[in-house]
């Protein structure tokens, strides 16, 4: 296991027990012989589901089935492995996710339909089913409503830290909670989903009323961030809600009473996602671009992301090097409207360009002490509207290529 990143949270949060929810860790032995590599999710019958997936055109076996059981939105279990992404396995792959689902709905005596599964790790590799089949019912019987860190690290690869996040809010006057598990730290470019991440509510909250959220709320955190700008063929973000908080059954996404609830899904679901980059591959810097004056918030996403995947701009950030030069070439490479004679860049909430140039006698030294530290702050005004968006990436270091030139072997 690699050391862990120098942008880790001191500690694992404190996730408290969902009623509705137990999870489990097991070891199955399909790629790591010293560590749990599965995670099973427990979740109370009823419970409704929403999901977001990858837009990637190659995508694994587990992804196809989600897709098609997410049409039921109802869940009863999530069956996640690690070490194998089951993805470019043809029918082998398809079958390991129909002998992998068929096992669960025996278990939990369910509908195939309740069940998703997940994959992670290397492409390209047969996965064998029967390894996970063989612990179900074992993993099953030990499946704790506390064992949320467990399950964070049984999901990890390439992770160099398990990632979790809670916020608690009142929807009617009853007290619900939010929890979330993910993993990621390289291949993190996410387009429409996000690497692996599962978030789990005692919200009483039909499927049609969880997907918009979801979606919404996934656009302003996992799409959002970029490690190395290459989006995964597993990326998964799934929502359930167990219903046993207790308050009234909400139908409509727009209905008032879920602000507070709507506001603490995307805190958690950005937490996760900021927790992702400081676990990217190699990070050592971990960096927030806000992206101000585009002609609208779409364009200044793409902006900042044509920024946060630059690799001239992250490795002169890993060198504490200002190369603002860098900054307005990824401006201009975006395809985004920008006036270049209005551009202005801040770094660390010093002025360093503006109105098209260099700002006039300006004194590195500040800016220099910014660069040198782990929260790096980049700030760029296009000049041509009221278009903003926020994104998180992280510095490119040669830990990067160390850690993917010997990721199979």
């Amino acid at each position: 296991m690699a050391a862990v990143s120098p942008l880790a949270p001191a500690r694992f949060p404190d996730l408290p027990p969902i009623p509705g929810v137990d999870l489990a860790s097991a070891h199955c032995g399909i790629r790591y012989k010293e560590r749990m590599d599965l995670m099973l999710a427990v979740v109370a019958p009823g419970s409704t589901v929403a999901g977001v997936f990858t837009r990637s055109l190659t995508p694994g076996a587990p992804i196809d089935w989600c897709r098609r059981a997410l049409k039921r939105g109802k869940a009863r279990a999530i069956v996640v492995n690690s070490g194998n992404a089951n993805v470019f396995t043809g029918k082998r792959g398809r079958d390991a996710v129909s002998q992998t689902v068929a096992a669960a709905a025996k278990v939990f005596d369910c509908d195939p339909r309740e069940v998703f599964v997940s994959s992670t790790g290397v492409i390209g590799e047969p996965l064998p089913a029967e390894k996970i089949v063989a612990v179900l019912p074992a993993a099953a019987a030990s499946a704790r409503s506390d064992a949320w860190e467990e399950a964070a690290r049984a999901i990890m690869t390439t992770d160099t830290f398990p990632k979790g996040a809670t916020r608690s809010v009142d929807i009617l006057g009853t007290r619900v909670t939010i929890n979330g598990i993910a993993k990621g730290s390289g291949m993190i470019a996410p387009d429409m989903g996000t690497m692996l991440a599962y978030v789990f509510t005692d919200a009483a909250i039909v499927a049609s009323a969880l997907q918009p959220m979801l979606t919404a709320g996934n656009d302003r955190s996992f799409n959002s961030i970029t490690v190395d700008g290459d989006t995964s063929t597993s990326d998964t973000l799934l929502l359930v809600a167990t219903g046993k908080a207790g308050h009234r059954r909400i139908t409509r996404a727009a209905d008032p009473a879920l602000g507070a609830f709507r506001r603490a899904l995307d805190d958690v679901l950005i937490d996760l996602a900021q927790q992702i980059v400081r676990d990217g591959e190699g990070a050592e810097k971990f960096v927030t671009i806000e992206v101000s004056g585009a002609a609208s918030a779409a364009a200044a996403r793409r902006v900042g992301l044509a920024i946060g995947n630059s690799p001239l701009v992250k490795t002169a950030i890993a060198a504490g090097d200002a190369n603002w030069g860098r900054i307005v070439m990824a401006v201009g490479k975006a395809g985004e409207k920008a006036d270049r004679d209005r551009l202005s860049i801040a770094v660390g909430g010093v002025p360093i360009a503006e109105n098209g140039g260099p700002v006039p006698g300006y004194d590195e030294a500040p800016v220099a002490r910014h660069m040198a530290g782990r929260d790096i702050r980049l700030a760029v005004d296009l000049g041509v509207g009221r278009g903003r968006w926020t994104v998180w990436t992280c510095d490119l270091t040669h830990r990067y290529i160390d850690i993917n030139g010997s990721y199979r072997s």
